[in-house]
Formats: C-alpha cells, structure tokens, sequence
C-alpha cells in the first residue's frame, strides 16, 4: 500500500510538471524551434521568383557563400563592428562608473545622465544620430567648420561610415552597461572595500586590486552580452547607412535582410544560409569566450 501511494504521488508530481512546461515548451516549439527548423529547411532549398522553396539543392547556398568574396567581407565588417562597439562600450562603461564611484558633489546626477541613453530607442537614437551627421547642417560638421576643418561625410565616406555608426551604437549600449557595473560595484561588501583602504589602496590601485576584480562577473556578462547584440545589431545601420556606402557597413544581419527582402528581394534560400552562419558565430564566440574569458572571472 505505502508503494502504490507513493506511485500515485509521484505520477501527480510528473503531471503537475509537466503542466507547467507545457506553456513554455510550446511557446518555445512556435517561436524558436519551427523559424529555426524553418530556416535549416530553407537553406537547402532552392526558390521561386516569389520566395516559396521550389528544389532541393543541398550545400550549395554553403559553397556559394564560402566562395563569395562580397560574404568574406562582410564577415570583416562584421567582425570589425563587434571589436568597434563590444571593447570601448564595456572599458568606457567600467571606467566611467568607476569615476562615478569617486566621493564627488552631485554623483547621482551624473549616474542618471549616463544611464539615460538606455531609455532612448534603437530607433529614436539612431535618428539622433543622423542629425549630428548630417554633411550639411549636422552639429559634428558645424563645429569643424568653427575650427577650420573640412566637412567631413560620416556616414557617406567609407573611412567614416563604419566608425560612425560603431560610435551611435556605443553610445546607445553606455547606460545598460554602466547601470550593470554600478549595481556590481554596489554589491561589493563595504568591509572588503575599508580593509583595502586601511592597507593603503586608494585610487588606481584600489580599483586594479580590489574592485576590477570583484566585478568580473558583471564584465564577464557584459562582454558576451553586447558581443551578441553586437552581431545581431541592425536598426542603426538601417536608418544610418542602409548598409553603405559600397558595402563599408553591411554586416552579416544587414546582408541576411538584403537578400531576403531589400530591394524586392526574395532570395530566402541564400539568406536562410547566412541566418545559419550567423548562429554558427553567435554560438562560436560565446563559446570562446565562456572557455577562455571565464577562467579569470572571480566569482566571490
């Protein structure tokens, strides 16, 4: 009796389990499995003037694309986008909280206004953006000319175009990642931080000794974080660049939009292959940095 009871009691825990992952697990099944699956599907597929699969043609898409010299630079591009934005949006984010740390009069106004970009849009930043870059009336230009210095096109020259829309998107990730290094240095035990400061660590040194530190987990999380969206990042090329001028900002996101639907486009088999590809990356990088990164962090 006491078996057949503790039977039915664990066959209603499986069931009340299960009940509660089912929601998830069709969601999950809807949202990510069937466009994943979809797209695998798609890249093996030849199509139609109209975008509807029509043949089965394997790895060619693969092939195409490793023979493609316009795809081997925008893997370029899109690897220089990442050290662009990923390096000084989480250096410059760690140094300015760590200034921001400093027992100077009126802090908590300068933590807001560093913290503000996060509550602007990809969309309404981007077009903030395209106003400061503006070749003719934009306000970048407007203070060269005060100094003497030719306009210069930043989003039209091809020297400048990938900078400038690297410097939109660092500003537009400064405020999540100072918020989350602030709530590390926050976290920080104040007793570690005054046995520092009774030894003599102050200034640079305490912050390389003690503080740097204790806030690996937080970089650690930032790095892979804006590393990700950094791969995946397209409104701002969009509305700044559409990919140009010649190419110079086309990432691998931006080209999967192009041949899927830019321009009338409907090459979703071509597209689907890169959408594959970039997965490959995301997945390559986060694992490199979880292998390699993640060995130094120091979880307290």
């Amino acid at each position: 009796m006491p078996t057949a009871r503790r039977s039915r009691r664990d066959w209603g825990e499986r069931t009340l389990a299960w009940a509660f992952l089912t929601p998830s697990l069709v969601v999950f099944a809807l949202f990510i499995g069937y466009p994943l699956g979809r797209t695998f599907y798609l890249s093996a597929h030849a199509n139609d003037l109209f975008g509807a699969p029509s043949r089965y043609v394997g790895l060619r898409h693969y092939t195409d694309l490793l023979g493609s010299a316009e795809f081997h630079q925008t893997l370029v591009t899109t690897a220089l986008f990442v050290l662009l934005t990923v390096v000084p949006g989480v250096v410059g984010a760690l140094a300015l909280v760590l200034l921001l740390e400093s027992r100077i009069h009126g802090v908590r106004a300068f933590r807001s206004a560093f913290a503000l970009p996060f509550a602007f849009s990809v969309a309404s930043a981007s077009v903030v953006f395209s106003v400061l870059y503006n070749p003719a009336s934009g306000v970048l230009n407007g203070l060269l000319s005060q100094l003497g210095v030719a306009p210069v096109g930043w989003l039209t020259d091809q020297r400048y175009a990938l900078l400038s829309v690297g410097a939109a998107t660092i500003w537009m990730t400064l405020g999540y990642n100072v918020l989350v290094l602030s709530a590390g240095v926050g976290s920080i035990p104040q007793e570690i931080t005054e046995a520092a400061r009774l030894d003599g660590a102050s200034g640079l040194r305490l912050a390389r000794s003690v503080t740097v530190p204790l806030l690996g987990p937080h970089l650690f999380f930032l790095v892979v974080v804006s590393t990700i969206n950094a791969l995946q990042s397209f409104g701002q090329i969009h509305i700044l660049t559409k990919g140009g001028p010649d190419g110079a900002t086309r990432t691998l996101v931006y080209s999967v939009y192009e041949k899927a639907f830019a321009y009338g486009s409907s090459d979703f088999g071509t597209a689907s292959a890169q959408a594959v590809v970039l997965l490959v990356v995301v997945l390559a990088c986060a694992g490199v940095q979880f292998g390699v990164l993640e060995r130094k962090v120091h979880y307290a």
